[in-house]
């Protein structure tokens, strides 16, 4: 996996996933929450931007041991 992500490692990444599935965003191993994500892309200067649209709650367990922020 890349340092940087790109849209082409995103999509394939998400392309097999059930397309009504929820997005989250796992913030900060130290403090793990989920962060909801914004809906709108905003592409500036040859990158792609999302924004974080607010805290949902703590990370679950197994998605931090996925992660290995355990």
């Amino acid at each position: 996996m890349p340092l940087h992500l790109t849209v082409g490692h995103l999509l394939r990444q998400l392309q097999d996933l059930d397309p009504s599935l929820p997005i989250r965003l796992a913030i900060n191993p130290d403090w793990p929450f989920a962060h909801y994500l914004g809906t709108e892309v905003v592409v500036r200067n040859g990158q792609a931007f999302i924004a974080e649209d607010g805290q949902e709650g703590y990370l679950p367990t197994a998605v931090s041991d996925a992660l290995a922020w355990a």
